[in-house]
């Protein structure tokens, strides 16, 4: 059997229905799937103005997500296409009423075999939530998604395995990682879907943790990659267990928490103010606090993506525990050990960096052997969907596993 579908071009660019792929010149351009699905979406409904509610069904994917995603995700499919909220050449917004694809189109069929599509949908709809315990006893959550060869994901600031498929602020991580491959991720202690009560947070336990669930998981050998703190958490890993661990890609990470790495007294007064701030955010009502610490993560966020972090970080712990994570944060330090990692290892971290300087990538690289540095010119902390970074950094993760 066949089925009939279509290849629309456009300017530089190729939009294959049927495969769901985009490509600029003939080269692939990585990006959200559901970004693809909105503009594909447009493409095939170019002679009206579709709305938004229209749209939102459409890249839904059956999950309850509302209309800042559909921002970020039309902010992404813009981005993928050299388009912007400014410069209209492709979809244009038409006000209170939707959005048009307005540039010229040509098509042409294409006939293709009926296989069976494995999506990011469908691979999203196979994720198992199962539990596991950690050396002293704490219930870890952790979640396998998707088909391939593993890739671990080291737990980070702050995650809950049932919202992070539908957090704009994480959505498109999922959607990325699980790509032709199956991801474990995992809840921290004291976070998310794991044990909430714990004696202790310290980089040993949250070792054991990772520990525990590559083990629940039934996984000899594979690839990890650390984000943030979580970078910290992957080095000591990878140091303690190489025999384990094949390759090792760190983004945003740092080798020392900022009382740690603080080398006067100006600097640790700031780490304090730091920690005094995020403070007054988990104990008071007042959203100014914990927006100041989200546009650290965020820095190229709008206020409101700013409240959306906050209210996550609330969903996903108690105030208590999210302070004792914070200062347990400062004062990680796995300098002594980054020598021991013996695996291949990618750093990738933001040029401009406002929660972790540069100079934390530059200290990783010198301090791995076998490790390589990218640096990719974003404010980010961590990477947004509409992020110029974000397809790159993509694509620097798919060459470095695959090689």
């Amino acid at each position: 059997m066949v089925v009939g579908g279509a290849v629309y071009s456009f300017g530089q660019y190729e939009l294959d229905t049927d495969r769901r792929r985009l490509s600029r010149d003939g080269q692939p351009v990585p990006t959200e799937p559901q970004a693809v699905d909105l503009l594909c979406h447009l493409v095939e409904h170019r002679d009206r103005v579709v709305p938004k509610e229209e749209l939102l069904h459409t890249v839904r994917r059956g999950r309850p997500v509302g209309e800042a995603a559909l921002t970020t995700w039309l902010r992404t499919a813009r981005l993928a296409i050299g388009d912007n909220a400014t410069r209209q050449q492709f979809i244009r917004t038409v006000r209170e009423r939707g959005y048009q694809f307005v540039a010229r189109v040509t098509v042409a069929s294409t006939t293709l075999p009926t296989v069976p599509a494995v999506t990011a949908a469908a691979e999203a709809d196979r994720e198992v939530i199962r539990f596991c315990r950690s050396a002293d006893g704490t219930r870890i959550a952790y979640a396998t998604t998707g088909e391939g060869p593993p890739l671990v994901k080291t737990a980070n600031w702050l995650t809950h395995l049932d919202l992070d498929r539908t957090t704009p602020m994480w959505a498109h991580w999922f959607d990325g990682l699980t790509r032709g491959r199956q991801l474990i991720r995992y809840d921290e202690r004291g976070c998310g879907l794991s044990e909430w009560t714990v004696p202790s947070f310290t980089l040993d336990d949250l070792v054991d943790d990772l520990d525990s669930v590559v083990d629940a998981a039934g996984l000899d050998r594979f690839p990890l990659i650390g984000v943030s703190q979580g970078g910290a958490v992957a080095v000591a890993y990878a140091a303690r267990r190489p025999e384990r661990v094949s390759r090792l890609v760190l983004t945003a990470a740092y080798a020392r928490g900022r009382q740690i790495r603080a080398a006067d007294d100006a600097e640790r007064d700031a780490a304090q103010v730091d920690l005094n701030i995020a403070r007054a955010g988990w104990r008071s009502h007042d959203s100014s606090f914990l927006r100041f610490f989200a546009s650290q993560f965020l820095a190229d966020a709008t206020p409101a993506e700013w409240d959306a972090f906050a209210a996550y970080q609330r969903q996903t712990t108690s105030p208590a525990n999210g302070l004792r994570f914070l200062e347990e944060f400062t004062r990680i330090d796995v300098s002594g050990i980054a020598h021991q990692v013996t695996c291949p290892t990618l750093i990738i971290h933001s040029r401009d960096d406002a929660r972790v300087p540069v100079a934390q990538a530059l200290e990783l690289a010198t301090l791995i052997p076998d490790s390589r540095l990218i640096l990719l010119e974003s404010r980010n902390h961590l990477f947004t969907a509409a992020d110029p970074a974000w397809p790159t950094f993509l694509s620097h993760l798919d060459n470095f596993l695959s090689e």
